[in-house]
């Protein structure tokens, strides 16, 4: 029996990135698949393909996650499709680089709503669901290595990140009695989107490759097996825990 088989896994800002791989990840474990995405039409059909070739059905659901609506239109649409929701990965995130001193309003306000408040109610919505149908679930959300240490053209991503972190303690807290699990990954540099312009500096990239203790950075599909194992009843017991996935770079001080 694969690990997710019979479940149904939804996973936002999944047309790329860690979204996709643990959309593509929790298909080829056996669960059907509902990905949330902005803006990237082919990338997300390419998504659902690779769903559907792991021999699962998949769905995409376009929306923006910082408006609440769209959480609740994603759970909607999810069980019109697949009847029920067991598990809510919320993933989808941005990080555009800038400064402190001069950081815009709006590239501020904009991180928050994405990052935070985009979980926030993309979690909320799917847990309310899940209390509905009485058989407990997992919400999942992709925090960062950024939620325990900073970074200087980070400040107003990594409190979002830690904000996710910290979400996930409190709903293991609340959400308990209804048998639904909480739980966050965090991932270290990972080649993604968010830093593909940052870490073309071969420098840069070669000096955060060395602060790795496994040797180099990591890809998006790292993330998909800690995901599926925190979404499967292999992690039956495990609540209000936060998974480093970072190739060891956090522990590595000196």
């Amino acid at each position: 029996m694969k690990l997710l088989e019979g479940k149904t896994v939804l996973v936002t800002g999944a047309s790329t990135g860690i979204g996709r791989a643990a959309a593509v990840g929790a298909a080829k474990a056996g669960a059907d698949v509902v990905i949330n995405y902005h803006s990237r039409d082919d990338e997300a059909a390419a998504c659902v393909a690779e769903i559907e070739a792991a021999g699962q059905r998949g769905l995409a659901i376009k929306g923006d996650v910082a408006a609440p609506e769209t959480a609740t239109e994603f759970v909607v649409k999810a069980v019109e499709a697949f009847g029920k929701v067991d598990v809510m990965v919320s993933n989808a995130g941005i990080c555009p680089f800038h400064s402190f001193l001069d950081m815009p309003v709006e590239t501020v306000q904009r991180t928050v709503q994405v990052n935070l408040l985009g979980g926030y109610f993309m979690c909320q919505a799917a847990a309310n669901q899940m209390v509905r149908q009485g058989h407990g679930g997992a919400l999942i959300a992709v925090s960062s290595i950024s939620a325990l240490v900073g970074g200087e053209y980070q400040t107003h991503y990594t409190p979002t990140k830690a904000g996710l972190h910290s979400l996930m303690q409190s709903t293991a807290i609340a959400l308990g009695k209804h048998g639904i699990r909480c739980n966050s990954v965090l991932p270290g540099t990972i080649l993604t989107e968010i830093n593909k312009d940052d870490l073309a500096d071969e420098a840069k990239r070669k000096y955060m490759e060395a602060r790795i203790p496994l040797g180099r950075l990591g890809q998006a599909e790292d993330l998909a097996g800690p995901i599926v194992f925190l979404a499967s009843d292999m992690a039956a017991y495990v609540t209000g825990a936060a998974l480093l996935v970072d190739g060891g770079a956090f522990v590595n001080l000196q």
